[in-house]
């Protein structure tokens, strides 16, 4: 007697969208660690999982005096951050695998991309040499605040809307002097299933320039699968999510840049230059993100 056996396929589940954020500047996602955040494919045991902690907190240390040479040489800062970074990565148990040239330009560009993790500015670091467009809170924390500013990082107040011209203004004069800036314009960090709209105030210390915009998708993975143990979102703490990533066996980032996108000059208003650069930009990101039913229920 043949008995029919019926697969049955779980439903979708869908994230809801995010409430209206206080302000343009202050988005907020709808990604949160008790949602989000899966068990690892692979666990490290506690023995190398301590071993990954130790080794990263030497090389955080070792960053301080790195850092101070930085400041002094201006020439050497990127490629001593770029080092550092790069070591760190390894550190922590995390395999960087990089798509298209990640060569500088020879004059500045602003690179943008999708935020998962505090580990994205470390990731770009360790691909180009920049400078990262940081949140002013960063600034204040002892031993990172000087990491910070000795890896040459600009620092934008979100608490403050008033002060988002003057954190522009930087942006472009960092590009002028012909420094590639790292800004992640979503405002907010999303799982990486997923991930939110470009805001167009950075863009327009491009358009102010002429710098060309480079869009970069940042994807963390387990195996082939988008892995969610590196996404630093809701109320998850810094600590908890240190030791998720160097708990996580074969963790990967894969960075994939995309050809620049020309200057734009503005023919009218120069609100919709910007808002033009986010949107080519974004779209370029978005190819890179691989759950479209998380990106899609999650747009807004």
């Amino acid at each position: 007697m043949n008995t029919a056996v019926q697969t049955l396929t779980p439903a979708p589940v869908l994230v809801p969208a995010p409430p209206a954020a206080p302000d343009p500047w202050r988005p907020s996602g709808p990604c949160t660690a008790q949602a989000c955040l899966a068990p690892a494919a692979r666990a490290t045991g506690p023995v190398r999982l301590a071993a990954r902690l130790c080794a990263a907190l030497l090389v955080v240390l070792a960053g301080v005096p790195v850092s101070l040479v930085g400041r002094v040489r201006t020439a050497w800062r990127a490629r001593l951050t770029r080092a550092w970074a790069r070591l760190l990565l390894r550190a922590l148990g995390i395999r960087l695998e990089v798509t298209g040239a990640p060569a500088a330009p020879d004059r500045g560009a602003l690179v943008v991309a999708n935020h998962v993790s505090w580990l994205d500015p470390l990731v770009v670091a360790a691909t180009l040499p920049s400078r990262p467009l940081a949140k002013r809170e960063i600034g204040e924390w002892p031993v990172i605040r000087t990491l910070a500013r000795g890896s040459g990082a600009l620092f934008i107040d979100r608490e403050r809307l008033s002060a988002l011209p003057s954190a522009v203004a930087a942006v472009a004069d960092a590009l002028r002097e012909g420094d590639t800036v790292v800004a992640f314009p979503e405002g907010t960090t999303w799982c990486g299933r997923g991930m939110g709209r470009f805001r167009p105030a950075v863009f327009q210390a491009a358009v102010d320039t002429g710098a060309a915009v480079r869009p970069a998708t940042l994807r963390y993975r387990e195996g082939t699968a988008t892995s969610t143990r590196a996404c630093y979102v809701g109320d998850d703490s810094l600590l908890a999510s240190i030791v998720r990533v160097a708990g996580t066996r074969d963790l990967v980032v894969e960075v994939t840049l995309f050809d620049p996108v020309p200057a734009m000059r503005p023919e009218g208003r120069r609100s919709e230059a910007r808002a033009a650069l986010a949107r080519i930009a974004e779209a370029r990101v978005r190819t890179g993100i691989d759950d479209p039913v998380h990106a899609a229920v999650t747009r807004h």
